[in-house]
């Protein structure tokens, strides 16, 4: 298959990238200041643009997403809007601009704060759940285009930076992540949340 992988310079986008590599996938890269082609999918002009310049692929997997975290005190509406444009809009551009594109699938990202809030993530929280109720809502629509959501918990390999915001929360390998990836996209279930 033929993938376009957003986000593909992070811990997991980097992980992704290899198991694709390593499953004889031809991956086409992307990211905000690297990969094979680079793209600020927080801009539906430049989503637009990138899919122009990659033509057809079989499938685009997102490794891409970010939000503020502030006590909810001092969140503003700017911060819910930070989130909502780098973790649901971006996500949603790549979905609506791909739908020509794409011939096979969608995999979002999303999270564990979705269903499992920590102090200061309210905005993340708020950018989670809508990616997943976008996802759902998305299968019903895009048939027999399929979408679905990766939504992890912390990684081990990074407890030892965020470890302290999720107390109690049970890590998981980037190596069970990467295999939900592997799931949705050479799978063939739709309108799913996989949770590593």
């Amino acid at each position: 298959m033929r993938i376009l992988l957003v986000g593909a310079t992070g811990t997991l986008g980097t992980a992704v990238h290899q198991e694709l590599v390593a499953r004889k996938h031809d991956v086409v890269t992307v990211a905000r200041t690297g990969g094979d082609l680079q793209c600020d999918v927080t801009d539906p002009e430049q989503v637009a643009g990138l899919y122009r310049t990659v033509g057809q692929v079989d499938a685009v997997a997102s490794a891409a997403g970010s939000a503020p975290y502030r006590p909810i005190s001092e969140l503003t509406v700017a911060d819910y809007q930070a989130a909502v444009t780098g973790k649901v809009l971006s996500q949603v551009a790549l979905v609506k601009e791909g739908l020509t594109h794409v011939t096979e699938s969608f995999t979002l990202i999303t999270g564990v704060l979705a269903r499992e809030p920590i102090v200061t993530g309210a905005a993340a929280s708020l950018a989670n759940g809508a990616v997943e109720a976008f996802v759902r809502a998305a299968a019903i629509e895009i048939a027999p285009q399929r979408i679905n959501a990766v939504s992890p918990t912390v990684f081990t390999e990074s407890l030892d930076v965020y470890g302290d915001f999720f107390p109690g929360m049970k890590p998981v390998p980037v190596a069970e992540v990467v295999r939900a990836y592997v799931r949705s996209i050479e799978g063939r279930q739709t309108g799913q949340v996989y949770v590593p």
